[in-house]
């Protein structure tokens, strides 16, 4: 079998491991970051739950399309295997991007959630600290779960 072709064939178990580590992280950071939201001291035990059910959910959602449309426009055949640093990247910024203005959506127009005095903030527009690192530090973790390699390299180095 072809280097190219072996390649391609890790892309299914990749996108696996993503999903499946992305779950789990992203469920971890949920229930960690809770006490940064006023939800934790008004809302009752079943609507915390809730919360953390609904939003790990929309975080595998928005972590599995911002790869596929990442994928979708920079993946080549040697992706997971090589081509990491630019995959790794764009889906950074797509995550990134989008909690910046989903935080500011739901915070500051639609009042859907608001943030607790133990929140660290960010100017302008007032985005929660947890939230934006968040999105940093797990699709780099899971990145890395899921190809076997350091995401922000642009050689191939495998974890050994």
């Amino acid at each position: 079998m072809s280097e190219e072709s072996a390649s391609r064939s890790d892309w299914p178990r990749a996108l696996r491991w993503y999903l499946g580590a992305s779950f789990m992280a992203h469920l971890v950071w949920e229930v960690l970051q809770l006490p940064l939201y006023t939800l934790w001291t008004t809302g009752t035990p079943r609507e915390q739950s809730f919360a953390v059910v609904h939003c790990t959910t929309g975080d595998v959602m928005i972590a599995g399309l911002s790869l596929l449309a990442v994928l979708s426009v920079l993946g080549r055949p040697k992706w997971p295997a090589a081509d990491g640093r630019p995959v790794w990247l764009a889906t950074l910024l797509l995550g990134v991007g989008y909690t910046i203005y989903s935080e500011w959506l739901n915070v500051s127009v639609r009042g859907s959630w608001s943030y607790s005095d133990l929140m660290p903030t960010l100017p302008p527009l007032g985005t929660g600290l947890a939230p934006l690192l968040q999105w940093i530090i797990v699709p780099t973790l899971v990145l890395w779960i899921a190809t076997g390699r350091r995401p922000w390299t642009e050689r191939d180095v495998a974890i050994t």
